[in-house]
């Protein structure tokens, strides 16, 4: 994080019970950070709650529960972080999925887009004064590598055939783009947004239907190389998260060696405002 003491920190990292999350969490828990995770299971989030601590030693695990593609629980578990914790210094967006099929929320929003997108995108816009009032304070959105572009006229595919893998990658172009709009609205603020991407590796992205791991699979045979662990994908976002040396970072696209190239879209100042103004739209009243 800084070059104060880290034990002082707390951080709040999503999608934290398993894969790469939980690869995250459980080295910040070793950093002696208090940690709060954020898990749509009550019973899975518990169990890993009980693992990182039987693991690290450290007793400041903290669990809170809410399914993250519907906007209402994204609303309560920022408000259920803001009355409990009076200090936010990093917060890491890693909750993600991809559906074999096009799926709407309750908000009427298309399931990836919203777990991907536009919860990370509100719940970092409801955590942002806590997280200026501790400054320094870092945001990590965790991203991936798609060379697309977003279709503003059709963000739920109502208009086109639903593709899983190609509507991950534009939800998670969506993060991008609003994290280079945030990264200029933060200047200054001590608090900075980098998005990383953690490289290719195994995980149960896609749920139990296996689709993702049987895309990564196909992927690894053409290719001809083994997809790493979600624990050596991890380390790009914790260095990140926390070296003395990334600290300045802002509105960077990284790798674990460093700034990457974006999408042509997203290096848009003005196409990052207009996914902005749309994703703001697609945000119901409290």
């Amino acid at each position: 994080m800084s070059s104060s003491d880290p034990t002082q920190h707390t951080a709040l990292i999503t999608g934290a019970n398993s894969g790469l999350g939980k690869a995250i969490a459980m080295d910040l828990a070793r950093r002696g950070m208090t940690l709060v995770m954020v898990c749509r299971s009550l019973s899975r989030g518990e169990q890993a709650r009980w693992e990182i601590r039987a693991e690290t030693g450290n007793e400041d695990i903290y669990l809170i529960t809410g399914d993250l593609t519907e906007q209402a629980d994204v609303r309560r578990v920022a408000a259920q972080f803001k009355r409990d914790f009076k200090a936010l210094h990093l917060l890491i967006n890693n909750a993600g999925s991809a559906f074999p099929e096009r799926r709407l929320t309750g908000d009427g929003v298309e399931k990836a887009l919203a777990i991907n997108h536009v919860a990370p995108f509100l719940l970092t816009q409801l955590l942002l004064p806590r997280l200026q009032s501790s400054a320094p304070a870092r945001i990590i959105n965790v991203g991936t590598r798609f060379n697309t572009a977003m279709d503003l006229d059709d963000l739920n595919w109502e208009k086109r055939r639903y593709r899983m893998m190609q509507a991950y990658g534009q939800s998670k172009l969506g993060m991008l783009h609003t994290t280079f709009a945030l990264a200029r609205q933060l200047e200054g603020t001590g608090v900075t947004v980098n998005c990383v991407f953690p490289g290719v590796f195994m995980s149960n992205l896609g749920g139990t239907d296996g689709a993702q791991n049987a895309f990564w699979r196909a992927v690894a045979r053409w290719l001809g190389w083994a997809i790493p662990p979600a624990e050596r994908a991890a380390q790009g976002v914790i260095h990140h998260a926390t070296a003395p040396e990334s600290a300045a970072l802002n509105g960077q696209y990284l790798s674990r060696k460093g700034p990457i190239k974006a999408p042509a879209q997203a290096r848009d100042p003005a196409m990052n405002q207009r996914v902005v103004q749309a994703t703001e739209a697609l945000i119901a009243p409290p």
